[in-house]
């Protein structure tokens, strides 16, 4: 099973391409940009509570037949935060000092 690649940041919605460098995922594959995971969410999922890391990049050259962007698109349904910015902060203020593998 392929990764979703949802195309947007859940907090700030900039595009997330399926090559962007500064996507971020947590075990979900909920999906941030690192600038919102590092200033806004200080590494904590609003949803699980879990951390982040970069998200893989599919590759655009299909070397391996349908195993490629092309072969296996990326999700073009955007996705945002269900929680309000009170609770996510509150949330981050909880778990952020506690390090990710022991959440």
């Amino acid at each position: 099973m392929a990764l979703e690649l949802r195309p947007n940041c859940e907090f700030c919605d900039c595009d997330l391409r399926p090559e962007a460098t500064n996507a971020r995922i947590c075990t979900y594959e909920c999906t941030f940009c690192a600038s919102c995971v590092e200033i806004e969410l200080h590494n904590v999922c609003p949803n699980c509570g879990g951390g982040f890391t970069p998200r893989p990049i599919r590759p655009a050259t299909e070397w391996r037949p349908g195993l490629s962007v092309v072969k296996r698109p990326p999700s073009a349904n955007r996705r945002f935060l269900k929680y309000d910015i009170t609770d996510m902060r509150n949330q981050s203020a909880r778990l952020r000092l506690i390090p990710p593998e022991q959440r």
